[in-house]
């Protein structure tokens, strides 16, 4: 049985564990859909944050929304990439915490969605908070506690 002591992964801030925004891909709220599409196949995600130039959050580009928008009757039509932009086809409900919220808050967001946003509270994107970053975690805490 796993016991999980306060002070390790519970005990664990937000800032501990989030992938800091310098290295997180994103793409702006007003670039055409056919950067969003390179940008999302050139990393092999399947979503990235949309930030404004002052680095706010302001939703989720995905490869399904996009191609989605594309998708005519009869035919992919490929040319509205490029008259397309982002904030036209976004996902404005997305995942977020706050970066002072607790760990156990990004727990439960994880459930459902494989990567949660977090920001500031001037709402400046500061990262993005991984279900691996915290199955990580939680794999060397097994680990220490097998050792031990």
């Amino acid at each position: 049985m796993i016991s999980l002591q306060k002070g390790e992964l519970l005990g664990t801030t937000l800032p501990e564990l989030i992938i800091p925004a310098e290295r997180v891909a994103h793409v702006q709220v007003r670039n055409n859909l056919e950067h969003a599409l390179l940008v999302l196949t050139k990393t092999g995600y399947t979503a990235v944050p949309v930030l404004d130039p002052k680095y706010q959050l302001h939703g989720l580009i995905s490869t399904t929304q996009i191609m989605d928008s594309i998708l005519g009757l009869e035919r992919i039509e490929f040319e509205r990439l490029e008259e397309m932009v982002v904030e036209d086809v976004m996902n404005k409900i997305i995942p977020r915490l706050n970066v002072n919220d607790s760990v156990e808050n990004g727990l439960e967001l994880l459930v459902d969605h494989p990567f949660v946003c977090i920001e500031n509270d001037e709402h400046v994107f500061e990262g993005i908070l991984t279900r691996r970053s915290i199955l990580e975690r939680l794999n060397t805490q097994i680990q220490k506690q097998n050792k031990s």
